[in-house]
């Protein structure tokens, strides 16, 4: 172990044995090995001692829109990235629209690249676009690194990035397919959506009949048909309707290769919570009943919800008009998944080493990042660092992405992130953040 130059220790380290004492040996920019707590630091290494503060793998967040370029006031790499480390995120990967011009095209990827590469603080990749034109520059995409394919069953809320109908989503998933990528789906049927009462005004409950569980049911039914037919990759994004989960857990009994996600917002917050008006809590598709939200944290505890994400999907603070008809829908969450998760996991009964699984470990595996999301040996020396116990109320001024829109405003969370680790260097302690030293990253061969 002559080549380790840091080590970190805790009496709380979490690995994917279960949490203990431990000593971490940090070569380089990797994990070197996970020593006991008492081992003898080697010559020359530095000691880095968090006594009773737990350590846990940096964090995973695959679902980030951060708007750059093209809508950078909404959102840019700089904040979104420094709001990701202030919150124990190492690693993100950014969805596809929302910039201008949508990462559709390989063209389209190189530009967003340009546009990250100088400003990242954590390691960020790229998912691809899904639309009905693109066809031909799926396999393009995936062969220039992309993670997977994300596509819209119901408008997207930009017209640069249309939705896909049943037919348009058989050609794209059958090209996909082809090359074993990954599909992932905002599953919304828009027949339902049609269908349904349309909404305007300040009243949270007509927004919430306006998005009806069935819309949700009705298009995860479809992608599952589409998903065995084809035998093919696909991923459920942001789960809001715990209705679908005997449908899922059918599916994948059966070995349809589908995944699924839920969210901070969706696991933490309640519409009968939400005044009228507060579109800082409007999304799509919706925070729904204290009833469906203790479903969903049961489908979370059975392993038919795979991971936790942020779905950051922030704006500028003008379009969060009091209407809920027409202000923006997307909630701003990327430094506070971590707390928000963990206060009301533990209030459940859950322990951190689920909270890792759900937030490290298996977004991780979700994007084929295999030096990502574990302390063990041979990956990346990417840690965060919370005092579990500690509790902050939430003041918007304090967050780093560009507008301090939340819906977590006045809340009082557990679980203070101390520091941020990546690839062996502390981006962030005690909220200061160190100069960008993020890099991008492309999904391995």
């Amino acid at each position: 172990m002559a080549d380790v130059h840091l080590v970190l220790r805790s009496t709380r380290v979490i690995t994917p044995e279960g949490t203990r004492a431990a000593s971490i040996a940090v070569c380089g920019e990797e994990i070197a090995a996970v020593l006991p707590y008492d081992a003898e630091v080697p010559a020359g290494a530095r000691l880095e001692d968090f006594g009773d503060d737990v350590v846990l793998p940096g964090l995973v967040d695959t679902h980030v829109h951060v708007n750059d370029p093209g809508r950078t006031e909404w959102e840019g790499f700089w904040t979104a990235t420094r709001a990701a480390a202030a919150g124990g995120i190492t690693t993100l990967v950014d969805m596809p629209l929302n910039s201008l011009p949508p990462t559709t095209t390989v063209d389209h990827l190189r530009t967003k690249q340009r546009t990250a590469e100088p400003k990242v603080h954590v390691d960020t990749g790229f998912w691809g676009g899904a639309i009905p034109d693109n066809a031909a520059d799926l396999r393009p995409l995936h062969d220039a690194g992309v993670f997977g394919f994300k596509c819209f069953l119901s408008p997207s809320g930009v017209e640069e990035f249309p939705e896909l109908d049943q037919d348009q989503l058989a050609r794209s998933l059958a090209v996909i397919a082809g090359f074993d990528g990954l599909l992932i789906v905002h599953a919304e049927d828009p027949h339902h959506l049609a269908a349904a009462p349309q909404c305007s005004g300040p009243a949270y409950a007509d927004f919430l009949a306006s998005r009806p569980r069935d819309a949700e049911n009705t298009a995860i039914g479809l992608l599952i048909e589409q998903a065995r037919r084809l035998n093919a990759r696909v991923h459920v994004l942001h789960l809001s309707s715990a209705d679908a989960l005997p449908l899922i857990a059918k599916a994948k009994a059966e070995g349809v290769r589908i995944t699924v996600e839920s969210c901070p917002h969706f696991l933490s917050l309640t519409a009968e919570e939400v005044p009228d008006g507060a579109t800082e809590f409007k999304c799509c598709p919706p925070i729904r009943e204290a009833a469906n939200q203790d479903v969903l944290w049961q489908g979370l505890a059975d392993g038919t919800i795979d991971c936790i994400v942020s779905d950051h999907s922030p704006c500028t603070t003008d379009l969060k008009t009091p209407d809920f008809g027409s202000a923006w829908g997307g909630i701003s969450s990327l430094q506070l998944g971590l707390p928000a998760i963990w206060t009301e996991a533990r209030r459940r009964g859950h322990t951190l080493e689920d909270v890792v699984r759900w937030m490290s470990s298996a977004p991780a595996r979700l994007a084929g990042l295999d030096r990502k999301g574990a302390i063990a040996p041979g990956r990346d020396a990417d840690f965060a660092v919370i005092a579990p116990d500690e509790t902050f109320t939430v003041d918007p001024a304090e967050l780093h992405h560009r507008n301090q829109v939340t819906a977590y405003a006045g809340k009082t969370l557990h679980g203070a992130v101390k520091s941020t680790w990546l690839r062996g260097t502390r981006i962030v302690e005690n909220g200061t953040l160190a100069e960008p030293s993020g890099r991008l990253i492309e999904r391995s061969a």
